[in-house]
């Protein structure tokens, strides 16, 4: 049985430095190897401009004291000047190169979610838990401050602040290790407790998550134009208002929560540099007084103690500001490799041949939903023969839906096999398992493109013979060449403002046609006359035959007229196959079949009366 226990978030699955190595590899593969290049130059850059600045005053102020002749003092000061012009220059030029690369890297990160979003095993679509971290992992690559990203920078800071201090201690050192130990040791308390504080939003990110989800929600519901007749007919403006702000009063409270955490954290870590500078500072003062050091000494040093506070600083601040982004890039790693009942990459290879006889047989299946209290489906025995067509009636919540997904293997038996040609269908690369079937569900997805592109389900390579031939054979054909651009008309606005909306039977028809030029070996047709109205539905009914003649198919229908046509129907009940036969055998029956379709078919008749 797929059922996934959730697991108690108790910290992090990766550390700071294993994530790190993960960007860095991630950027080597993607052939952006430069950003690492550019990083650890505009590091030493950052440390050459440093040292610069910490000797170009002690070195002339050396010159004056030491009454060095003006030629000299002026080529002090012009090639310290030059120097900074130099590597300021090329700090500028290497800084704003890198950018590009950082932006390409996490572009290949929302890509890779994307990849994992549209292709992750089915189950997973309905696994809250996925479904939370999905959301929150997306949110984590959204601007060019955001970890994947900005975490470049962090390795750049942090990088130049390492070698820095390894600079400084041994220019500290040659005066008084004491210093030194001072620095390190108030730096290591300070990380350990911002540490723990910081790691409050990854500790509560599926609280965060949640709020962020409902939000996204109603705003898509306020966006989405096939909404927009029931906003206005039932009044749900202020509804969605009412629902949004609640979420955001949620949201924001986290939020200020979150935030005076985080604010302790800093108030730690800025108490621990006063202390550590004042000892530092005092020390240095005492021995200016006791040991008389020289004017450009004092000012070398001086500034050097402010300068390593200044790097060890940078060091906490950057282990803390990496620990922070490790967390995200954690929660987009957790996503991405989440577990996968289903064999996506491995797996025996398959090969569909539209035009080639398969049988599919579910054996002694079961299958029950994470979470339910029972099975959808119990001990279900079914053989879809080759060439069949087959029917699957029953009322709402039968489980109809759960057979076609069964037999598609969206979904796997929680008990039982699903087998083609007598294989278990676990064994095969499901990936290559999905190419054998057509489908049109209930739901469906439009995409912003043109007509023959979202039957073709590609823009490159467009057979426009085949194309026109199914929205020929789906009834569609007068409608869309009537459309001022004829296949090249666009669809769905969310894109083009120019495109075309059609109606809900223009677009089922539509996907049928979507069906049928894939050429699959099995046809699954759910609901598809749904949204047509009687005329186009027999229509439709009428041609359903010749479109598929040859190829195994299952319909699923609430009519149960539209299934006389079929050469079994199955009618399902009480989680299992209530009764099997022709439309024929099972009015003959007289069982639950001819129960309901005596139902219908005597609301048709007073429909026809009262129209008479």
């Amino acid at each position: 049985m797929f059922r996934e226990k959730k697991k108690k978030i108790s910290g992090p699955g990766y550390n700071m430095w294993q994530n790190a190595w993960f960007m860095i590899k991630l950027a080597w593969t993607s052939k952006e190897k430069k950003v690492m290049i550019l990083s650890l130059l505009s590091a030493v850059l950052a440390v050459a401009l440093n040292l610069i600045n910490l000797y170009v005053s002690p070195a002339i102020l050396s010159a004056v004291e030491r009454h060095a002749p003006v030629g000299e003092l002026l080529l002090t000061i012009a090639g310290f000047a030059f120097g900074l012009m130099i590597l300021s220059a090329a700090s500028a030029y290497v800084n704003t190169n890198a950018v590009f690369g950082r932006i390409s890297v996490r572009a290949v990160v929302t890509n890779l979610l994307n990849q994992k979003a549209a292709t992750t095993s089915y189950p997973n679509v309905d696994d809250d838990r996925f479904i939370k971290l999905l959301a929150k992992s997306r949110e984590c690559p959204n601007s060019n401050g955001a970890a994947p990203e900005a975490i470049w920078t962090t390795l750049t800071l942090l990088t130049a602040n390492l070698l820095g201090s390894f600079i400084y201690v041994g220019l500290l050192s040659a005066l008084q290790p004491f210093l030194v130990l001072v620095t390190l040791v108030s730096a290591a308390v300070s990380y350990f407790t911002g540490n723990r504080l910081n790691g409050y939003g990854y500790r509560h990110r599926e609280e965060e998550a949640e709020y962020e989800r409902h939000m996204n929600y109603l705003s898509e519901c306020a966006e989405d134009l096939n909404g927009a007749k029931d906003i206005r007919i039932f009044g749900l403006q202020s509804w969605l208002e009412e629902l949004y702000e609640k979420a955001l009063n949620g949201y924001t409270a986290f939020q200020k929560k979150a935030q005076g955490v985080y604010i302790w954290a800093s108030v730690a870590d800025l108490l621990l540099a006063f202390l550590r500078n004042a000892v530092a500072y005092g020390y240095l003062i005492a021995l200016v007084l006791q040991n008389g050091l020289g004017v450009a000494e004092f000012l070398l040093y001086f500034t050097a103690v402010g300068g390593f506070g200044g790097w060890v600083t940078g060091i906490l601040s950057g282990f803390g500001t990496l620990y922070k982004q490790s967390l995200d890039i954690t929660t987009i790693r957790e996503c991405l490799e989440y577990r996968e009942p289903f064999r996506l990459d491995g797996g025996e290879r398959l090969e569909a041949e539209a035009d080639r006889k398969y049988e599919i047989r579910l054996e002694d299946v079961s299958f029950r939903y994470p979470g339910a209290a029972q099975d959808t489906l119990t001990n279900i025995n079914l053989t879809l023969h080759p060439g069949e067509k087959l029917a699957v009636v029953g009322l709402n919540g039968a489980g109809k839906t759960t057979l076609v997904k069964l037999i598609c293997g969206l979904l796997d038996p929680s008990e039982g096999r699903a087998l083609l040609d007598g294989r278990d269908i676990r064994n095969f690369n499901r990936m290559d398992y999905y190419t054998m079937f057509s489908a049109v569900f209930q739901e469906f997805s439009l995409l912003a493109g043109t007509v023959a592109a979202n039957v073709a389900q590609s823009d490159e390579d467009i057979d426009m013979q085949r194309v026109k031939a199914c929205v020929e054979r789906a009834g569609l054909r007068a409608r869309i060449e009537a459309l001022p651009n004829g296949y090249e008309t666009f669809l769905n606005r969310s894109v083009y403002e120019e495109a075309t909306l059609l109606s809900g039977g223009e677009t089922q028809r539509l996907m049928l046609a979507r069906a049928l030029y894939k050429n699959a070996p099995f046809i699954i047709l759910d609901e598809p006359t749904a949204a047509l109205d009687p005329i186009a539905e027999s229509d439709l009914y009428r041609k359903y035959s010749r479109m598929t003649e040859g190829r195994s198919s299952v319909f699923i229908s609430h009519r149960l007229a539209s299934t006389r046509f079929c050469d079994r129907i199955l009618l399902i009940e009480n989680a299992g196959i209530r009764e099997e036969g022709t439309h024929e055998e099972l009015l003959r029956l007289g069982g639950r079949y001819a129960e309901l379709y005596a139902v219908q078919s005597k609301y048709y008749r007073r429909g026809e009366c009262e129209n008479e």
